[in-house]
């Protein structure tokens, strides 16, 4: 008598390649997902230093540069020299834009101060980067210390130092939470950091993955951001950190710090005003939520706020970083 079949084997064998099929896509999705949040858009330069040279000599001045970074990666800016000994401050744009969304803010400061100005660009981000992907700040916290530790290389014409010890940082949304990150991390680079500006701070990384994720798809949901935080740590392979902006605050001390924000910056403003009670009470912090514009719209935006907002972060780099560079004694 031949054996029975028995109907939940034919059954299983019957669903194993429906099931499998819907693994193979779930897998796509995650990894679409995550490749899609690490990898921003590309974009033409809004302005370059070539633009410049039509109405300020210091366009012609402006060279571009390149670095190494910790990783053995290579990093690139455009460096604007100010004077031999002066503090030199390092403008960071915000995810999906580039260096060059802050190249007017950076030539009117040198020309107001003279410091150095670096505009790199961050991971994934300019025109044919070096690096592909963005970590989200885990590695750009690091860069900038490569960064700074590239300024200590530059030399006058006399063959001195070029920039003094004072270090100045201004970032913007992903650019400030690498700032801030790379700030509290401590080390011989962060040690020379005097005056740190963060404009809209996102809670935590996750928070730029979620408006990627809205940018790019139109709409977004609970199981949308599981899987695409999913396949973003599988595509960074270790490189990624979630740690929130608040516990990164704890831990600063040293520098004054500003904090931006308007009503522009939209769920940032409110990270950001939480933002101003996690650094420690001794710390040196100030706050402007109220801004007409802040830094995200800052490359769109013209006249009178513009320029205003532009004034803000001039006068206090100027405050902070010509108090530490003066001789004793001296204004």
């Amino acid at each position: 008598m031949p054996p029975r079949r028995r109907p939940g084997r034919r059954l299983f064998k019957s669903l194993l390649p429906v099931t499998g099929l819907r693994a193979l896509g779930l897998c796509a999705a995650v990894l679409y997902l995550g490749y899609a949040v690490t990898h921003p858009p590309a974009n033409p330069y809004l302005l370059t230093p070539e633009d410049l040279t039509k109405i300020s000599a210091r366009g012609v001045k402006t060279t571009e540069e390149t670095w190494k970074n910790a990783d053995g990666t290579q990093s690139r800016g455009w460096l604007l020299r100010g004077d031999e000994g002066a503090p030199a401050v390092v403008l960071l744009h915000g995810y999906g834009s580039d260096r060059s969304a802050f190249l007017n803010l950076g030539v009117k400061l040198n020309e107001t101060s003279n410091f150095t100005i670096l505009w790199p660009d961050l991971r994934g981000h300019g025109s044919n980067p070096a690096v592909s992907q963005t970590t989200f700040g885990a590695r750009e916290a690091e860069d900038l210390s490569a960064a700074v530790g590239f300024l200590r290389t530059l030399k006058s014409a006399r063959q001195q130092a070029l920039v003094g010890p004072q270090v100045g940082v201004y970032g913007v949304e992903l650019g400030a939470y690498a700032a801030l990150r790379w700030s509290a991390g401590g080390g011989a680079e962060a040690g020379a950091l005097r005056a740190l500006v963060l404009d809209s701070v996102p809670a935590a990384p996750e928070d730029l993955q979620h408006a990627a994720l809205r940018t790019r798809l139109g709409f977004e949901s609970g199981l949308l951001r599981a899987l695409t935080r999913t396949g973003a740590r599988l595509l960074l392979l270790g490189k990624y950190d979630d740690a929130p902006s608040c516990a990164h605050a704890a831990k600063l001390g040293g520098p004054a710090v500003l904090l931006l924000t308007g009503a522009d910056a939209g769920p940032l403003r409110d990270s950001t005003r939480a933002l101003s009670q996690c650094f420690p009470a001794e710390a040196a912090v100030e706050i402007r939520d109220d801004l007409p514009v802040s830094g995200t719209r800052l490359s769109s935006s013209a006249g009178s706020s513009g320029e205003s907002y532009d004034l803000l972060i001039i006068d206090f780099f100027s405050r902070t970083l010509r108090a530490e560079a003066a001789p004793e004694g001296l204004p």
